[in-house]
């Protein structure tokens, strides 16, 4: 199984363990919460009972209990409303107005809405009056129904904060690793080469008529530039202005001599010679990875099509093959280190890619459109000059 397959599902675990952290939470918050406010109108069946002793007191009445039990509720709103519909007393509740008429409508607004929700005990007294208690939930309950919400809210932006510095620590280790892979490739690189182009001057001057001499050369030149592609990774190339057409031809002619002959290379080019600020070096070497991908992917027989053009924002290059074509759930992953579906390889052509094109060029490449058994269509989108 492939690593990123791996990792996919270390997501997946991670985030249904998550949820289910989260579900555990708001339940058990949920069943707080009921029994707090169950406690709360038990309370005030008792504030209602004490409200009828206080309109009833004789004789016979301790007063001072009474009023012990109703002078004791500091925390739940309550609001007291006759038999007509006035306004008898409130507490624990906040109305700013300025006359009182004014209060009493807010008030009376309390009451409705404190109906609405089922919050109402009526009181029945002597000759067919009554009074009814509307109440609300405390601030300690609203507080407490919010709570789990907003914890809940800071452990996840402390979980994103968390992924997000590993993430960021993981990809620096990734480009050290890289960086220093490519420094020691073109350093070993070196040796051989200039051996290489000794030995091409001796057999030119020993065979100075001999027809492969030519090919040689070309193949040790190729070798170099390999050799400086390596040493730009890691270093910040500088852009310069180059015409997009001649980079996407030389790749064409390079990879088109070394390609089977049933493979059919098409470019479609604008007439204009198109500019862009590019690192000619490297981004012909993510037209060639493309390209050599796409010749993989069709097993030596289909057909490729380049095309370059401009659009209002930007300059687009597409490579589309005829290939096996990729699963839809994959076209992220073909860009991750060590994603490929090649017996043979290490899957790094793609991450490469996408580092000199994002990184280096500020631009973008993505899967543009694929289809299993009909090919692939790669974009890469850079900004104009």
């Amino acid at each position: 199984m492939p690593w990123t397959d791996r990792m996919k599902q270390v997501k997946i675990l991670l985030m249904c363990a998550a949820i289910v952290i989260c579900a555990l939470s708001l339940i058990w918050s949920h069943f707080l919460v009921n029994d707090l406010a169950q406690e709360e109108q038990r309370k005030m069946e008792v504030w209602a009972e004490a409200m009828r002793s206080f309109e009833q007191a004789d004789e016979q009445t301790d007063l001072a209990l009474v009023l012990k039990v109703i002078n004791g509720n500091h925390t739940i709103p309550v609001i007291v409303i006759n038999a007509d519909g006035s306004v008898q007393t409130y507490r624990n509740l906040e109305v700013r107005a300025k006359s009182p008429e004014e209060v009493e409508n807010i008030v009376k607004g309390m009451a409705s809405k404190m109906k609405e929700q089922g919050n109402l005990i009526r009181i029945s007294l002597d000759d067919d009056e009554f009074m009814e208690i509307c109440y609300d939930e405390s601030i300690m309950l609203k507080r407490l129904a919010r709570y789990p919400y907003i914890q809940l809210g800071i452990v996840l932006i402390f979980v994103v904060v968390a992924v997000f510095a590993l993430l960021s620590s993981k990809r620096a280790e990734q480009n050290k690793v890289w960086v220093g892979l490519s420094k020691e490739t073109a350093h070993q690189l070196g040796t051989p080469i200039s051996s290489l182009m000794a030995w091409t001057q001796v057999l030119r001057e020993t065979y100075p008529d001999d027809e492969l001499l030519p090919e040689m050369d070309k193949d040790v030149k190729r070798l170099q530039l390999i050799a400086e592609r390596f040493s730009k990774i890691g270093s910040m190339p500088e852009p310069k202005p180059e015409n997009l057409n001649e980079i996407v031809e030389h790749v064409v002619e390079y990879i088109s001599r070394r390609t089977s002959d049933h493979v059919t290379i098409t470019t479609h080019l604008p007439e204009q010679p198109l500019y862009v600020n590019l690192s000619s070096q490297l981004f012909e070497w993510v037209v060639e990875n493309l390209c050599k991908n796409a010749v993989d992917a069709m097993d030596g027989h289909g057909s490729i099509d380049i095309y370059a053009f401009e659009e209002p924002q930007r300059v687009v290059v597409e490579v589309a093959d005829t290939g096996k074509g990729i699963q839809k759930g994959h076209f992220k992953n073909v860009f991750q280190p060590g994603y490929t579906t090649k017996q043979r390889g290490w899957g790094l052509g793609l991450s490469l890619a996408k580092r000199i094109v994002e990184e280096y060029h500020t631009g973008r490449i993505f899967v543009k459109a694929s289809e299993i058994g009909k090919g692939t269509t790669f974009r890469i989108e850079l900004k104009k000059n």
